[in-house]
């Protein structure tokens, strides 16, 4: 779900603020944007999150300012190697030219903040200030995720509607085939000029094979039970996203099973309908944790 936090923590002589900003994501995806200085604590930062949330995007920006004034490393070994490389590519095509230092200083890594630079007053500030975000992260998603669960059950009332009315339709099978199946005969009679007796048995029976071939009552029962567990699962404490992906595609397999054995247009209708309303509740459950 979409979700936006931020925290923000000053001491005596710095700041930290966090900011966070989720979108929909099937899985959790951790983007970090943070200062070199804070490299090492990413690990940490992540494990923060993740500890709170499961699912979606999360993008990250994690800043420190201080207000007393910041010391830098030189990176001696890296500088050396670099002048020693250029002095050998000078002297191996006879360039000519001098070592700038705005060269030098433009080196990724060749200046950094002391080592001393984070200590652990702003490692804890940092925790407070992650925690203030996602706290203020989780009650925006909270609010979302009301709103999101009363679409959802909106479209499970939608496909409980549907089923009656494959049930009624599916009921009055077995005449339509006795109607169709008689018609029909008779026209093929009727062309060869013939005058012959349907069998009533045999009728019936092939009456009962075609009816037993389209029944989907069994598919009607799996069905509500389906949406029943739909329901349970919306109100149940913790995670319920997974659940409700297995639960839409049983509803998904029901509704193609249903359309395969009927020819009923009514049937067909309701059945292309469930799986419409099926299609968007998988959507959104896409943004359920």
């Amino acid at each position: 779900m979409t979700g936006y936090g931020k925290g923000m923590v000053a001491g005596e002589d710095f700041s930290v603020s966090v900011d966070l900003k989720t979108v929909n994501n099937r899985f959790l995806d951790i983007h970090l944007r943070v200062g070199s200085e804070l490299a090492a604590f990413e690990p940490s930062i992540k494990k923060r999150i993740t500890s709170r949330l499961s699912r979606g995007r999360v993008d990250v920006n994690v800043n420190i300012e201080r207000v007393s004034q910041i010391g830098y490393e030189i990176n001696r070994p890296l500088i050396a190697g670099y002048v020693t490389a250029l002095r050998q590519l000078q002297k191996e095509f006879d360039l000519a030219g001098e070592l700038d230092i705005n060269v030098l200083a433009r080196i990724p890594g060749a200046i950094q903040p002391g080592r001393n630079g984070i200590d652990d007053r702003m490692i804890t500030a940092l925790e407070q200030a992650l925690d203030q975000a996602l706290n203020e992260l989780e009650k925006m998603r909270e609010q979302e995720g009301e709103a999101l669960k009363q679409e959802l059950r909106e479209r499970v009332r939608k496909i409980e509607a549907l089923v009656p009315v494959i049930e009624a339709s599916a009921a009055g099978l077995a005449d339509a085939y006795r109607v169709r199946l008689q018609k029909r005969i008779g026209e093929l009679l009727n062309r060869g000029g013939q005058t012959i007796e349907i069998d009533p048995v045999r009728l019936a029976q092939e009456v009962a094979y075609l009816a037993d071939r389209s029944d989907v009552s069994e598919e009607m029962v799996r069905l509500r039970s389906h949406l029943s567990q739909f329901q349970e699962a919306l109100d149940a404490p913790g995670e319920a996203g997974k659940m409700l992906d297995f639960l839409l595609q049983e509803l998904n397999r029901e509704a193609n099973t249903t359309l395969s054995k009927s020819t009923d247009l009514v049937i067909k209708e309701a059945g292309l309908a469930i799986k419409a309303e099926v299609e968007k509740l998988r959507e959104q459950v896409q943004n359920v944790e």
